[in-house]
């Protein structure tokens, strides 16, 4: 249940909101070309997206592209209500503050293929105090105006680039001007010779370990460890090949982090070791 809900408006839209709720309640995102960074002053909440959870707890926040996420937080915790504020990211506003060139947080990367729409954020000092900034105007609504509207979206903005989650923040908000939505094929391939974990590559298709396992299954008629494996093996076998590169580099440039583990299932793929597969090679050149 809602029992006090404050906000402010940044041309004509809601920029900034602050929610005091008592558990249990669920709280829905409406559904638009947005993103929204939520932050969790007092309480916890619980993000809901297809059928895994991501839990927020005081002082800890999440950012969301509200156009491919899931829509809705709640709460089962009766023992303390939740306070928290959300400040709503849209395009159309951005566009018109930068009016020059957009920070490097907001344009796309390079050479990157994901679906990542949500990004949990650890307990940040500069942001803890930013949010803390906030509550002042909320306190003080007559102090607020355009012009400290405009400079609190560039602050966050800022701060969002100086944390530990750049990397992901920036592909959540690029999304905005670049909303491409790739296939699960597409990210696969794509990735392949990452050294992303399941776990990883499932939040990159934006979905759930469990939900992306059976659509690998489904598509690949394999699980993703035996045939993301097998793929980084063949690859493993081609620069052996085909190059000169030494075989510790090849491990890492085909996404394994361990020479022995590497060494270990190339021999058991193809039943020689590298060095020995290599000279076989140049052999029959």
């Amino acid at each position: 249940m809602v029992n006090n809900y404050r906000k402010h408006d940044l041309y004509g839209k809601t920029l900034i909101q602050k929610i005091e709720l008592t558990s249990p309640f669920n709280f829905d995102f409406p559904t638009a070309e947005q993103a929204c960074f939520l932050y969790v002053r007092e309480g916890e909440v619980v993000y809901q997206f297809d059928d895994q959870q991501i839990n927020i707890v005081s002082n800890y926040s999440l950012l969301l592209n509200c156009v491919v996420s899931g829509k809705q937080l709640h709460s089962s915790n009766f023992s303390s209500n939740c306070e928290i504020v959300i400040i709503t990211f849209y395009p159309e506003i951005l566009k018109k503050i930068y009016d020059k060139e957009f920070p490097l947080l907001l344009q796309k990367p390079n050479n990157v293929v994901s679906n990542k729409s949500s990004e949990k954020i650890n307990n940040d000092f500069l942001i803890q105090k930013y949010i803390e900034g906030l509550l002042f105007y909320f306190e003080n609504p007559s102090l607020i105006n355009e012009d400290i509207l405009v400079l609190k979206v560039k602050e966050i903005i800022l701060l969002l680039s100086q944390t530990q989650n750049s990397e992901s923040v920036r592909l959540i908000l690029s999304q905005l001007f670049s909303p491409s939505t790739f296939s699960f094929k597409q990210i696969i391939e794509a990735n392949l010779l990452s050294q992303l974990t399941i776990e990883e590559l499932a939040h990159t298709c934006n979905l759930s370990v469990s939900s992306f396992k059976r659509e690998f299954a489904k598509i690949y008629n394999d699980t993703p460890a035996n045939y993301i494996k097998a793929k980084k093996l063949e690859k493993a076998a081609e620069l052996l090949e085909l190059s000169d590169k030494r075989i510790s580099t090849i491990a890492f440039d085909c996404g394994f982090n361990d020479l022995a583990n590497f060494t270990k299932s190339f021999t058991r793929q193809y039943n020689t070791s590298p060095t020995n597969y290599r000279q076989k090679s140049n052999n029959k050149q």
